[in-house]
């Protein structure tokens, strides 16, 4: 990108009180490629999945090459676009619908070997990568030991979950050994966007709005809110979660989704919805962390703040489905403390993915 008026390249400051992470950021091994290339050649294919990666993995487009080009790289093109656009680190989790589309079997195995696949990465970085525990939410008993592996043998702190699994969400109590999982390890489970359900995405594919646009926020909010309603974090009460894109908009509803839940208990209207301990948003407030992912708009990201806390507001890109050296910039730019800034850019991710400090107080030039 560059600066209109004086046709200059946009770069970020390369002299910065903080360290510059980002935390949803997506890779994609060779194999899972050809595993999904597999699915797509089979007859009756999810929709959803047939409209993204489908999309993605066919298309001559520019921004489809570059994001499948992206994607399957964990060295120097990873670094070089780290390195134009300023980013320290990158938190990097296998990029959605990940294992969640396969048969049962080869998603047990596939998050093992994604897994392996990524952490060898982090050693051969270890100042630049931070990696996310792939699991498949299909065994929910081979999940659960998945994410003790990726903590005592991989020595990665956060678990990947791309939203639905094949129409099902997490809170359904056949899932929960996860949760309890999580919470016993403190890794924190990142809730990412997945393609529309099959019962779900046709109005929205209808206008072209099924994906980031739109679609993504809507469903995965959803999922969000059937965990809060479900009672999970009364089951789990230390256990954290991350969403991204400024919380699918969650914030935004916070004094709707109080309201309104409040008025269907007492309505007795549904039988999945029953009294939880505490309000939607003093969930959000204590259970999230909530990502800028794909939204480098300073009114939201200071307004979540004032909502959940400068302590659980993270940086994110969305690498490399939005990759944008000037996002970098006005962020960089916005008007925040500089401690703020510094939980917003480096602290908060460090706390998040126990991710060690680095020693130097300024980040290195590029």
């Amino acid at each position: 990108m560059t600066d209109t008026a004086s046709s200059a390249p946009v770069r970020p400051a390369k002299d910065v009180l903080y360290q510059r992470i980002a935390t949803e950021e997506a890779f994609a091994p060779p194999e899972m490629l050809e595993i999904y290339r597999k699915i797509l050649a089979k007859g009756d294919v999810d929709p959803g999945f047939e409209g993204l990666m489908g999309f993605y993995m066919s298309s001559p487009s520019e921004r489809a090459q570059h994001i499948m080009r992206c994607l399957t790289d964990l060295d120097q093109i990873r670094l070089g676009h780290m390195d134009e656009a300023g980013i320290d680190r990158q938190v990097i989790a296998l990029t959605s619908p990940g294992v969640q589309v396969m048969d049962t079997a080869t998603a047990v195995s596939f998050s093992r070997l994604a897994n392996d696949q990524l952490a060898e990465a982090v050693r051969r970085h270890p100042t630049r990568f931070t990696g996310m525990i792939a699991v498949a939410p299909q065994d929910p008993t081979a999940a659960a030991k998945e994410i003790e592996r990726g903590v005592n043998q991989l020595g990665m702190n956060s678990v990947i979950i791309n939203s639905h699994t094949q129409g099902e969400y997490l809170s359904d109590p056949k899932f929960w050994d996860i949760f309890a999982a999580a919470e016993a390890m403190g890794t924190p489970i990142y809730l990412h966007p997945n393609s529309l359900p099959r019962n779900m995405i046709q109005s929205f594919q209808d206008c072209g709005l099924d994906g980031a646009i739109y679609g993504f926020g809507v469903e995965t909010g959803l999922h969000a809110m059937r965990i809060i309603t479900a009672g999970v974090f009364d089951r789990f009460p230390k256990l954290q979660m991350i969403i991204g894109h400024m919380g699918e908009a969650l914030p935004f509803w916070s004094y709707r989704l109080d309201y309104m839940h409040q008025a269907t208990v007492r309505s007795k209207r549904y039988d999945s919805i029953k009294p939880i301990l505490k309000k939607p948003s003093d969930y959000l407030r204590e259970n999230f962390f909530i990502t800028s992912s794909g939204v480098a708009w300073e009114q939201a990201i200071r307004f979540t703040q004032e909502v959940v806390g400068v302590d659980r507001v993270l940086y994110a890109m969305d690498y490399p489905y939005q990759y944008a050296v000037d996002e970098v910039v006005a962020m960089d730019k916005m008007l925040m403390s500089a401690d703020d800034k510094k939980k917003f850019f480096q602290t908060n991710a460090e706390a998040v993915f126990k991710i060690p400090p680095r020693p130097e107080t300024r980040r290195r030039a590029p």
